[in-house]
């Protein structure tokens, strides 16, 4: 399809026009500006997996789609150009030429995807808003839209850089700050999942830019100074998705007078809901008292197994792996989470509000002794911390109940290997995991009760200590990228 000047207006014609100038050219400026797109490109790869299903909008020649790897990539631009040498350069991938603001060019493309990649084209675009909802037809649940952007505050330094002949010149492109992309989105019927703002050097500076923007660019207050700008978005009219059943995992050890209670105090939020207790080498009978209950209920699909290993979250994965419900739910036995609140946590997925459902505990009164008061400083320190480093809200990292679909569980164990065995307590692996997969989170504010049977088994400083040490490791995996 060859884009006619004389479709567009008097803006885009001399955008196209300008492309059309620059296309031999494009590949020298992208090597002179190596290191930039270098930084680029890398924290694009850790957003979008390889072997993933890709569309690039506005994708020049192609260089950017083909360092991602996707198992299908699909590239869109306007200049007839670059689209030319993008099929020389990459042959294994698809190139089509179009407006992609014109729905006639957006119609002849094969989708689904699993990302939608839209790289400063944002800045070229007639109508931001439109062209976004253009996008909805090529998703699905888990398609995610990854916009990047020049911060507006930039601009002016920008301009400069080409006057001086240090970047490519470019044609007068929207301003748009954050909050601005993020409005947009959601007035296009798209729910941004996180946003992240890096890199404070474009250039090596003798070695000093890739330490910048690793571990500088990306701290509180001076993010906001950084070059870039992204922002991770889904489809807000896909992301309803039935269910037709649901696992809800107890993993206890020396809890055995609670797990009757657990039984009895489960509501019926779903019409198949298959309950899996695993015992973790309990020395108060609850084993025992599990294969009791499962007796006692005969009218409740009820398993009951043993950890293989050690901690709670060898405990939780080997239960996930055996679970059949569409829905996997976890459920301290304790039961200081009431199990009465778990139709909430169930409509939120139901919903489409959240896809990774985390429970708060520290919103609402707790009961007295429900937690103790080093223990609630810390949850609310850790808490800012995580926030940060996921770049999504969670004031609670700690709540033990936390919800996700089953094939999105499966995604995550998929790469797992990403983080390797670095979590005990299996909060951080979901937790982490979800980041890493892009899903909504959402924290749901939940009634803390105190205990009525046994003791609690975290330790303030041993399990502090190592809060603190995955507070290191998430920042070196999933902010200093």
């Amino acid at each position: 399809m060859t884009v006619m000047s004389g479709c567009l207006s008097p803006r885009k014609a001399g955008i196209l026009d300008h492309a059309d100038r620059i296309a031999t050219d494009r590949l020298a400026w992208r090597e002179k500006n190596s290191f930039f797109h270098d930084e680029d490109e890398r924290y694009l790869r850790f957003l979008i997996p390889p072997g993933s299903r890709v569309l690039d909008i506005g994708c020049g020649i192609g260089d950017t789609l083909a360092s991602l790897a996707p198992s299908y990539g699909v590239g869109v631009d306007f200049c007839h150009k670059q689209i030319g040498i993008a099929r020389q350069r990459h042959p294994d991938l698809t190139f089509v030429e179009g407006d992609a603001e014109d729905p006639a060019t957006l119609d002849g493309l094969q989708g689904p995807f699993d990302f939608i990649l839209v790289l400063d084209t944002i800045g070229s675009l007639e109508d931001c808003q439109k062209f976004i909802a253009l996008l909805h037809p090529f998703c699905t649940r888990d398609t995610r839209l990854v916009i990047g952007y020049f911060s507006h505050l930039w601009y002016p330094v920008l301009k400069f850089a080409e006057f001086v002949g240090l970047r490519m010149p470019q044609p007068e492109q929207n301003v748009l700050s954050p909050s601005d992309l993020r409005g947009l989105a959601r007035l296009a019927d798209f729910d941004p999942v996180k946003s992240e703002q890096r890199v404070l050097s474009p250039v090596r500076m003798f070695g000093l830019g890739r330490f910048l923007n690793r571990f500088v660019s990306v701290l509180p207050g001076i993010r906001q100074l950084a070059l870039r700008h992204y922002l991770v978005a889904r489809s807000s009219r896909k992301a309803r998705e039935e269910f037709a059943s649901a696992t809800v995992v107890v993993p206890a050890r020396n809890e055995r007078g609670n797990i009757e209670p657990a039984v009895q105090r489960i509501p019926d939020f779903c019409s198949d809901i298959e309950i899996i207790f695993i015992e973790g080498h309990s020395q108060d009978g609850t084993f025992e008292e599990m294969e009791r209950v499962k007796q006692a209920y005969p009218s409740k699909d009820i398993k009951v197994m043993r950890q293989p290993g050690k901690g709670k979250a060898d405990a939780v994965f080997t239960a996930f792996d055996a679970a059949r419900g569409d829905v996997l739910i976890i459920l301290d036995a304790d039961l200081i989470m009431p199990p009465e609140q778990l139709p909430k946590f169930s409509e939120a997925l139901l919903s489409g509000k959240g896809e990774f459902v985390n429970g708060s505990r520290l919103v609402y009164p707790m009961d007295d002794g429900a937690m103790r008061f080093l223990n609630l400083i810390a949850n609310k320190i850790f808490s800012y911390l995580f926030s940060w480093l996921l770049n999504q809200r969670y004031t609670d990292t700690l709540c033990g109940t936390k919800v996700l679909r089953r094939s999105d569980y499966l995604r995550l164990k998929a790469g797992k290997a990403y983080f390797g065995d670095f979590d005990p307590f299996g909060d951080f692996d979901l937790i982490f995991g979800a980041s890493k997969l892009n899903l909504k989170s959402v924290d749901l504010p939940i009634r803390y009760a105190a205990r009525t049977y046994g003791e609690t088994q975290i330790s303030r400083f041993r399990h502090g200590w190592m809060l603190l040490k995955m507070v290191a490791f998430a920042f070196l995996k999933i902010k200093a990228i």
